[in-house]
């Protein structure tokens, strides 16, 4: 059966028809090995539902440059996923950006996910690099002076701590578009209609690409208030009540989050969205849940080794 699904869903005015729905994955490079073997096991479990692209992430100020090439290297080379390696503005010149760009290039990498990058740890305000790419859309331009990269990029729902309002995230965004990008994936969120009130927002603003949502099943949920504040998103009062008193309840947690998620893209899927973007944090469990649920069967077993 196809990994692919399209079906219909019961609405009040009848049956609504729903696009066929894609996914991507995102993972990090594991610093040991241990992890690295979790790392491949999740790939493994997830590579037969035949994501559109998996994501590998890059260290804010470079630090983990060379283990992203060696897992985006090793993906490419033992399987037959598409590896599209994070890229980001902190750390480096123009230059070293644009040769690893042409490294990846040279290598048959054909999709790169471009991003401005966080300030480094213990640094408050993001400073470009003096001789580096000041901004995402700068980044953009960049790669496609090297090839025809098809290049994803970051949008922000609940707007960009930085930004001075909704309206100039947008307008960022737009750049970014201008400059060549493909489609943008959206940070974490909760609400569902805080995606669809920013996607109609980007749209009546000339965005006319692809906006995926970010979908960021919850392992633990001290970690996810974590990762929230850091990049300004809403942690409802609600989904903090579902996790109250199941810190020591592991197997509760993961049925409350899959349950979570899963009403989630349930309800952006009714609103005709056909493309989700998992961070996985290198497990496997709850995004291939998830999936199974939005209607994708893997097709065949993966090549891995």
């Amino acid at each position: 059966m196809s990994a692919q699904s399209d079906k219909e869903v019961s609405a009040p005015h009848g049956r609504v028809s729903l696009a066929p729905v894609q996914v991507s994955f995102e993972f990090f490079p594991p610093n040991d090995e241990p992890m690295e073997r979790t790392l491949w096991a999740s790939l493994q479990r997830l590579a037969p539902l035949e994501p559109r692209f998996v994501s590998v992430t890059y260290g804010a100020d470079g630090s983990t440059r060379e283990r992203t090439h060696k897992i985006v290297t090793r993906i490419q080379r033992e399987t037959s996923l598409t590896a599209a390696p994070h890229l980001t503005c902190i750390g480096a010149s123009r230059g070293e950006v644009l040769d690893i760009a042409r490294r990846y290039w040279d290598q048959g990498v054909r999709h790169i996910v471009a991003l401005r990058g966080d300030p480094p740890a213990g640094t408050a305000v993001y400073r470009p690099h003096p001789e580096g790419f000041a901004h995402a859309s700068d980044l953009v331009t960049g790669l496609k002076s090297i090839g025809g990269f098809d290049i994803s990029v970051a949008a922000y729902p609940e707007v960009h701590p930085e930004a001075r309002d909704a309206a100039f995230d947008i307008e960022v965004l737009k750049r970014k578009q201008d400059a060549g990008a493909t489609r943008a994936i959206t940070q974490f969120f909760f609400d569902a209609a805080v995606y669809l009130r920013f996607r109609d927002a980007c749209a009546g603003a000339g965005v006319t690409m692809a906006i995926v949502p970010g979908i960021l099943p919850i392992t633990r949920f001290p970690q996810l208030t974590r990762f929230a504040a850091r990049c300004g998103a809403t942690v409802p009062a609600w989904l903090e009540e579902r996790f109250e008193g199941l810190d020591d309840d592991a197997e509760t947690r993961k049925l409350i989050a899959a349950a979570v998620a899963i009403e989630q893209v349930a309800r952006l899927r009714h609103e005709g969205v056909g493309e989700f973007h998992f961070y996985t944090l290198n497990r496997a469990e709850l995004t291939y849940a998830i999936c199974h649920a939005l209607g994708l069967r893997p097709r065949a077993a993966a090549e891995l080794a």
